[in-house]
């Protein structure tokens, strides 16, 4: 037996059980990253249950099992948030609550509550992610979702699904140019236009600290950090291993964790007077365009260096940190494009050594003795500290080192174990190793973490760099340079840093079997092909701001517009839809009713043999007196009535009224009375 004429054989209550079942899968399934596990087996679970009762005509739950269904429910959510606040938690229980509503959906009423909660459903994937591709499926969720809703309103027969498809598609499409007004004319009110999250629980592959291996797991981690764009096209951009995207600065160390130094947050930065950065720069400056993912951290990414602050949308301020590190007044939530400008060369920090250099030569007592021997052995061979910096790096490039994404458990002699004992690890070993060497060695020292280089994207002329391209380096102060650069991996694998091997992250099934079918090359195109899309929706749809409205305005002849003129237009813009609404209203009472007509049609023909019947009459009625007047004479014409109505209230894919219609010219009518 096949699943299409079991399917066609269900009684309807159970087909649209089923259906509805399906949507909700489709509502909650993109958020079933974003929720406790538990939450998603026991949500697919429940709606397998529920399916199975459909399909089954077994009889729901009793109440006092959904009773301790929701206590379970409720008491999961607590334990694992602690809250029912907030939107996780909040999002969480909504989805569990849709889930458990189905195991009661006896009348049209429990229908409409399943509805409302999976509308607000639909909206939540928004909570976690604005992209194109959730964009795409809420859409797909959200026309199975009104088709459901225009199914349960027509209660009469057995309307198949695909006319309550068209329907809802329809209704998708009439709504499509109001979505457009308020998408282009609703006021977009800085800081209010967005979504907060806490800060705590931030996403982005950048902290305030570094624990050795935290780089590593975003070295497997593929995600875009953000996409760059060089605007002047006069001006090439610059290699890739010059390309340092400049994060947290991490000064002090206790033995294994770097952390930073009275790292300003967002809400205590003093705006109004930032500490001076000593920046120095020359030679030309960079202009460029930075499209920066959500990492609900105020840290704003800018090329090394910029003494410009970026150009940010309203609602942001820009300050620079001591440390040359660019902050937001509140963290980035939201998909975020701001113009900069970067000077690759440039000078920073002190030129003489003053106290303030102390935190910088500062390490935990009772740690590292090999490396502290090791920085005495430089000291007694080397006069000056460059060349105790040349040494050190000429050690790591000769010394049998080795990159590697896999390096091992380190002990409490974080940078003993990568100087004698191991001799690899990856970009947070090298360069913590380093920096502990140098400080003993009595050079200041630091870590900067940020991202380095990236990949253009030829579809669409974009960088983009990922969490793949997360990087840790070094910064050691030099008398009349102030802090220099120094990236020791560079030294230790030249490919990390250059265009010969970029870190990837490992393919699963799913990707091996699609570079066995595609093709790699192939595959790339179409990766490269989509980005480039969902860049554009990044960029025409996520960054479409209020200043973007205004300049809209200024387009179509305004002249200094402001919110107020939003408002104005949005309201002609309502006004003029409301008059082409009655418009067509009116127009369409003024048409008849093709069904109304034909039935008018037979009712003419009908007196004109001799049986003369009222307006009122429905078609099964006419039949009945056709049949009782006529005889057997009436009886095509009294099927035919029948078929009518059917096609009114019942309607079958394969009964169109243009058949009908076909029909009745075909039709024996009784013939009329003679004289």
């Amino acid at each position: 037996m096949t699943l299409r004429p079991t399917a066609a054989a269900l009684p309807r209550e159970t087909r649209d059980t089923l259906f509805l079942l399906l949507v909700i899968g489709l509502c909650v399934a993109p958020l079933a990253g974003h929720i406790p596990p538990w939450a998603s087996v026991l949500t697919l679970l429940l709606l397998l249950w529920r399916g199975l009762l459909a399909w089954h005509l077994r009889p729901l739950p009793a109440r006092w099992l959904r009773s301790l269904l929701l206590i379970l429910v409720l008491g999961l959510t607590l334990l694992h948030f602690r809250t029912l606040l907030g939107y996780q938690a909040g999002v969480t229980f909504i989805i569990m609550l849709l889930a458990l509503k189905t195991l009661e959906l006896r009348a049209r009423r429990d229908a409409m509550v399943i509805f409302f909660l999976g509308f607000f459903t639909l909206v939540a994937n928004f909570f976690f992610s604005q992209s194109l591709a959730t964009a795409l499926a809420t859409l797909a969720a959200l026309l199975g979702l009104l088709t459901a809703l225009v199914n349960a309103h027509l209660p009469v027969g057995r309307p198949p699904l695909v006319q309550s498809l068209r329907l809802a598609a329809r209704m998708l499409l009439l709504g499509a140019p109001v979505m457009l007004a308020l998408f282009l004319f609703f006021p977009r009110i800085a800081p209010l236009w967005g979504l907060p999250k806490d800060m705590a629980s931030g996403r982005s592959g950048l902290s305030p600290h570094m624990n050795v291996g935290s780089v590593a797991q975003l070295a497997l981690d593929d995600s875009i950090a953000l996409r760059l764009r060089f605007t002047d096209p006069q001006q090439p951009p610059p290699p890739q291993n010059q390309m340092y995207f400049r994060g947290p600065v991490l000064t002090a160390f206790d033995g294994r964790q770097w952390l930073a130094l009275n790292q300003p947050e967002a809400q205590a930065i003093t705006w109004a007077r930032p500490t001076p950065a000593q920046l120095q720069v020359s030679g030309p400056a960079l202009a460029y365009e930075v499209t920066l993912e959500p990492s609900y951290r105020p840290w704003l990414l800018l090329l090394d260096a910029s003494d410009q602050p970026p150009e940010l949308p309203e609602g942001f301020r820009p300050v620079m940190t001591p440390e040359l590190q660019w902050l937001a007044s509140r963290p980035i939530t939201s998909v975020l494009r701001y113009r900069a400008s970067s000077h690759l060369q440039f000078r920073h920090g002190p030129q003489q050594d003053p106290r303030a250099l102390r935190p910088y030569l500062q390490l935990p007592a009772g740690l590292n003795p090999r490396t502290l021997e090791l920085a005495q052995q430089l000291q007694a061979q080397h006069a000056s500290p460059q060349a105790i910096v040349q040494a050190a790096l000429q050690r790591l490039r000769e010394g049998g080192y080795r990159y590697t994404l896999a390096p091992g458990r380190y002990g409490a002699h974080t940078a003993d174990d990568f100087w004698f004992e191991r001799k690899e690890g990856f970009c947070e070993h090298i360069a913590s190793a380093f920096a502990v060497l140098m400080r003993a060695a009595g050079v200041p020292a630091r870590i900067v973490t940020g991202y380095q280089g990236g990949q253009i994207n030829n579809v669409d002329g974009y960088w983009t760099v990922r969490q793949s391209d997360a990087h840790a380096w070094a910064e050691v102060w030099q008398a009349g340079q102030g802090w220099v650069r120094i990236d020791p991996t560079a030294w230790v694998a030249p490919e990390r840093i250059g265009l010969s091997q970029r870190l990837q992250p490992p393919a699963g099934m799913l990707g091996t079997a699609m570079h066995t079918m595609v093709g790699p090359s192939t595959l790339a195109h179409l990766r490269a092909l989509w980005e480039a899309t969902n860049n554009r929706w990044n960029q025409w749809v996520l960054n479409y701001t209020q200043q973007q409205q205004l300049n809209l305005l200024q387009r179509l002849g305004l002249q200094a517009p402001d919110w107020q003129d939003l408002v104005r237009v949005l309201g002609l813009l309502a006004a003029l839809a409301a008059l082409l609404g009655a418009g067509y209203a009116a127009w369409q009472r003024q048409q008849h009713d093709p069904w109304q007509r034909l039935l008018a049609r037979t009712r003419q023909r009908l007196a004109r043999a001799g049986l003369a019947l009222p307006e009122h009459l429905p078609p099964r009625a006419m039949a009945q007196q056709a049949r009782a007047h006529f005889g057997a004479q009436a009886e095509p014409a009294a099927q035919w009535l029948l078929r009518l109505e059917q096609a009114r209230y019942a309607p079958q894919p394969r009964l169109a009224l243009a058949q009908l219609q076909q029909q009745w010219r075909r039709l024996r009518w009784p013939a009329p009375p003679r004289h």
